[in-house]
């Protein structure tokens, strides 16, 4: 520990020398007191012969995260004296990466909260940068959904992933899995919905030679297949109600029988669900069983809709044209860009991807214009016709015009838009 910074308690010092994890100790002002190694090894040396603030380093920011329009977990603490945890967009030694911030207020002699020790832990589940595969983007509604499967994926507990379709709740499921201590075991995805009810206790469960016309063999199942790894059942909703009680079975005991088979096997898997109706309804409707909701839903996840993710739209729409473009470089219009941003997508992600493989068919150049977009550009977002506009007075009357005809809540607004409040506010501000 530099010499300058003898003024920290040693108990405090102590901590930060021994802890095996990027970790910092941050003021009431936000600036940063000291860093151990691995902070540096993640995110870089800091010079802290000068005031430097945590905002300032983590994200390039000239105020507080939640001047910014982000939550801040510090002043969260300071408000609630309570430890609290987020996943921000940091900036590190490899690019701008997902961090799990969890920050702890310290107490002086006086009992009056004094440092803020904070564990910055990287995590690369999702990508907030371009990415060949898996889960992309940075807005709100999208960190705090990777904060919860942060959360969860260390251990054992049966996950739930609500969602309308095409929110990408596989790639999630996925996501709990590569973090998890299964990692090294097998990722066996079930599709409930495209699986028959005949059908479905032998894919599930495995049947033996002989148990019914055509088991011509002894087969093992899913979950048999799933044996040290995940199983991701899809659209459990779909289950038919007379094989929820079997399914019910094998998670209250762990055990299962092949069809035709009186011996009992165990299972070993952790459990990932995910569908996109209304559980509770069915419950209700009395066509999904209470106690089989009540096993599957530990953990719930929402997978936020991509209208509740506005801000990732630019940067989703690149990664797929990336992947889809082979040794194309296309690019998106301002105009098209625009349109995008104000098309509600009831179909989400994939129809997002079905919309740019589309018009990369119909654009014979490298710019992809709104004309080959298979999208309603919203009324007035792209301006007048033949008028090119930059995307920030694109957004700025894009705003302009929910401003007077939006009749909700502007936490409601924020939400669908993709952004926190306090951005909206701000936004809101400065037109």
């Amino acid at each position: 520990m530099d010499a300058r910074f003898r003024f920290l308690p040693l108990a405090i010092t102590k901590w930060l020398e021994e802890c095996r994890e990027p970790a910092v100790v941050v003021g009431r002002d936000y600036r940063i007191l000291a860093t151990n190694a691995f902070f540096e090894a993640a995110f870089g040396d800091v010079d802290l012969g000068k005031p430097l603030y945590c905002f300032e380093v983590s994200h390039g920011y000239r105020a507080p995260c939640h001047e910014a329009g982000e939550d801040c977990p510090l002043a969260d603490a300071l408000a609630s004296e309570q430890p609290q945890r987020r996943v921000h967009v940091h900036r590190t030694l490899r690019g701008e990466v997902h961090v799990d911030e969890e920050t702890t207020p310290i107490r002086d002699e006086a009992g009056e909260i004094a440092y803020f020790l904070q564990i910055l832990r990287p995590t690369y589940i999702a990508s907030a940068t371009l990415a060949k595969n898996g889960m992309v983007g940075r807005s709100d509604a999208f960190n705090r959904m990777v904060e919860l499967i942060h959360r969860v994926a260390p251990g054992d507990t049966t996950v739930l992933l609500l969602g309308e379709t095409g929110t990408g709740k596989e790639l999630a499921a996925g996501a709990v899995h590569d973090a998890s201590a299964r990692q090294n075991g097998p990722f066996v995805p079930v599709d409930c919905s495209g699986l028959p009810a005949a059908l479905f206790e032998s894919e599930l469960f495995g049947h033996e030679k002989g148990s019914f016309t055509g088991a011509h063999g002894t087969k093992p199942g899913l979950v048999e297949a799933a044996k040290g790894g995940t199983l991701f059942l899809d659209e459990i909703g779909d289950v038919p109600l007379t094989l929820q009680v079997k399914l019910l079975r094998l998670l209250e005991t762990r055990t299962f029988r092949r069809v035709g088979s009186i011996e009992t096997r165990t299972a070993d898997f952790r459990l990932v669900c995910a569908t996109h109706k209304d559980l509770r309804a069915m419950c209700d409707a009395e066509i999904f069983r209470v106690d089989l909701l009540y096993r599957i839903n530990a953990f719930p996840i929402t997978i936020p809709p991509l209208r509740e993710r506005r801000a990732d739209i630019p940067l989703l729409a690149e990664v797929m044209l990336q992947r889809l473009a082979g040794d194309r470089s296309p690019r998106l219009d301002p105009e098209a860009l625009a349109c995008l941003a104000g098309y509600a997508f009831p179909g989400n992600v994939r129809e997002l991807k079905q919309i740019l493989e589309r018009a990369l068919l119909l654009t014979d150049g490298n710019r992809i214009l709104p004309s080959a977009l298979s999208t309603k550009c919203p009324g007035d977002a792209a301006g007048d016709a033949g008028e090119i506009l930059s995307l920030d007075e694109v957004e700025k009357r894009y705003l302009r015009r929910l401003r007077a005809t939006y009749r909700g809540d502007k936490q409601t607004l924020a939400r669908k838009l993709g952004i926190s409040r306090r951005t909206l506010y701000r936004k809101l501000q400065e037109l």
